[in-house]
């Protein structure tokens, strides 16, 4: 009889024990979930958050606020971390009208690296980002108009020309833009006929335009839509630019260019395409036989809007008639005019030598 109700009293705390083992091993696993869903949605707070590189950059924002020190830094207007749910960014973000550096008409908020090297000794930039916005006004006629550079080399003497700009474009009421990649030329003697060279990536280059100020030629079938992932390798090595290109559901595409030693020394080289495009503005010049040979050089990478207000009577390259009203940026993002790219990953260092299939 003792050992039945010894049995029976055991039951309820054998159910109980039960209970709680399987209770806890149930919170160990919610707690274990928990954990790891806030690690994979946590929003980064700031672009250094997101990408481990700022102490190498200082940036030119939109209003022309100049920032030396980026960790840590953000600006609420055009420089910030976004998650989109699944994924942080670096947003920079310019409009068409504002204040910029005293080469340019053109606003950016874009990085500039703070170390500079010479072609031979070279440097790599790379970057993946998605274009989020360009401008909806300009002048189709313009080669300039509805774009955006991504990435630069500049030239950080000399005629601080840029032996290679990125470009994103895309005309209004087309889903698909076009990305492509420029050559300025470092001319020889003064820089009045300086001029650049396009190449088309996915789309068209920098040359097909609208044959009146709203007209649209047709929409590249092969073009990268605004939100769009695409990838880039700059990698300058021993004098020789090495340019890498992805983008999923496209077409990998890879050129080279000589930095010290130029196609263009003389007229007969000059391209037709540069023919077209900067004769009639009178740019009609030829290169340093040595290119860009011993000049500093340094990256850039960012949002630099090439959408400005300025009259394409002056120079229908360049100056593409956009609305901007009267400089008053709040205005110009509620209306379009202005341009948005989003870097989820990037790096900067020196030049490798180049991978060979």
């Amino acid at each position: 009889m003792k050992k039945r109700i010894i049995k029976r009293a055991m039951l309820p705390c054998l159910f109980i024990g039960l209970a709680l083992m399987l209770n806890s091993c149930s919170n160990t696993e919610q707690k274990t979930k928990s954990d790891t869903d806030v690690e994979m949605i946590t929003d980064a707070k700031v672009p250094s958050d997101v990408l481990p590189y700022f102490d190498q950059w200082k940036i030119l924002l939109g209003d022309g606020t100049n920032k030396n020190d980026l960790v840590g830094y953000e600006n609420k207007e055009f420089f910030y971390a976004h998650n989109d749910g699944s994924t942080n960014w670096v947003v920079y973000k310019t409009p068409n009208s504002g204040t910029t550096s005293k080469n340019s008409s053109n606003t950016r908020s874009e990085l500039q690296q703070k170390k500079e090297w010479v072609p031979t000794t070279g440097g790599k930039l790379t970057g993946t980002c998605q274009v989020m916005h360009v401008s909806t006004s300009g002048d189709a006629r313009v080669a300039a108009s509805f774009s955006t550079v991504v990435g630069q080399i500049h030239s950080g003497e000399g005629h601080e020309n840029e032996p290679f700009k990125l470009f994103y474009k895309k005309f209004p009421g087309h889903k698909k833009g076009s990305v492509y990649w420029n050559y300025e030329i470092n001319t020889t003697g003064d820089n009045k006929g300086r001029w650049d060279y396009s190449y088309a990536i996915w789309g068209y280059d920098m040359s097909v335009v609208g044959k009146d100020a709203s007209s649209y030629p047709e929409e590249p079938a092969d073009g990268i839509a605004l939100g769009e992932e695409f990838s880039y390798e700059v990698n300058v090595y021993q004098g020789i630019m090495y340019l890498t290109f992805t983008s999923k559901g496209h077409e990998t595409k890879t050129f080279t260019k000589n930095l010290i030693k130029s196609e263009y020394a003389n007229k007969s080289d000059i391209p037709e395409q540069t023919k077209n495009m900067f004769f009639p503005i009178g740019q009609d010049g030829t290169e340093q036989p040595t290119a860009y040979k011993g000049e500093l050089n340094y990256f850039k990478q960012g949002a630099y809007n090439q959408t400005n207000g300025k009259d394409p009577a002056k120079n229908m390259v360049w100056c593409t008639g956009a609305d901007v009203y009267d400089g008053d940026i709040p205005k110009q993002y509620a209306n379009g005019s202005y341009t948005e790219v989003w870097f989820k990953a990037a790096s900067v260092g020196p030049g490798t030598p180049p991978t060979t299939n």
